[in-house]
């Protein structure tokens, strides 16, 4: 668990690096064409971490540590590029904030998840139902522009990956708890439960910034 929370860190690290390089470099207008739409190193970059997802679990049995790892930080690199728009949004003192709020939420869901006895497995087909059907009416609000709907949404995201970072926090503790200390199939289990906390701590960031992030 400390390898997770590790390379967890790690990897928000490099995100919100490499998203404030693209911000105050200029560079991140190499994403975006002349009519302000996605140009098509833009659509590279925001679809790359998905890929980078897909490869990480599919090739667990056949790639090493170390290469599971390079895919990590290239994965939390990409996604610094395609999130380094809110830098632009949103103002600095906003983002800070609703960083700390996250990163308070993370830490108490997380011990919660950690520590307690109740079984939340059963809670976790719940929420990912919940979470598809916030996707189809993300989708379906892309159409219709409703601000209520939009807020609706922002709210039970937030309360999804709440819950999920109890549930993927008790998850990994129990993979962890039969895995050998130290063993190179341990490390790569590792990479993998860093970057599905790591998901939920970025989706929750962002649920709550547009819920809390202020624009002057």
């Amino acid at each position: 668990m400390n390898g997770v929370f590790g390379w967890m860190a790690g990897g928000l690290a490099i995100t919100a690096a490499i998203a404030w390089f693209f911000a105050s470099s200029g560079a991140i207008t190499l994403l975006y064409n002349e009519m302000g739409g996605m140009s098509m190193m833009g659509w590279v970059v925001t679809l790359a971490p998905l890929g980078f997802i897909l490869a990480m679990n599919f090739g667990l049995q056949r790639m090493s540590a170390a290469s599971l790892a390079l895919l990590f930080v290239a994965f939390s690199a990409t996604m610094g590029a395609s999130l380094s728009s809110v830098f632009l949004v949103y103002s600095m003192g906003s983002l800070t904030q609703v960083f700390g709020i996250t990163a308070g939420t993370f830490l108490v869901m997380s011990i919660i998840g950690y520590t307690t006895s109740t079984d939340l497995s059963r809670f976790g087909s719940m929420l990912m139902m919940a979470l598809v059907g916030i996707l189809l009416a993300m989708v379906v609000n892309w159409f219709l522009g409703s601000s209520a709907l939009d807020f609706g949404i922002s709210v039970l995201g937030v309360l999804i990956f709440t819950g999920l970072i109890a549930y993927d926090t008790q998850k990994l503790k129990r993979i962890a708890a039969g895995v050998e200390y130290g063993s190179e199939h341990g490390r790569k289990l590792a990479l993998l439960g860093a970057t599905s906390l790591y998901l939920d701590f970025i989706n929750l960031f962002l649920f709550l910034l547009r819920l809390l992030g202020r624009r002057d």
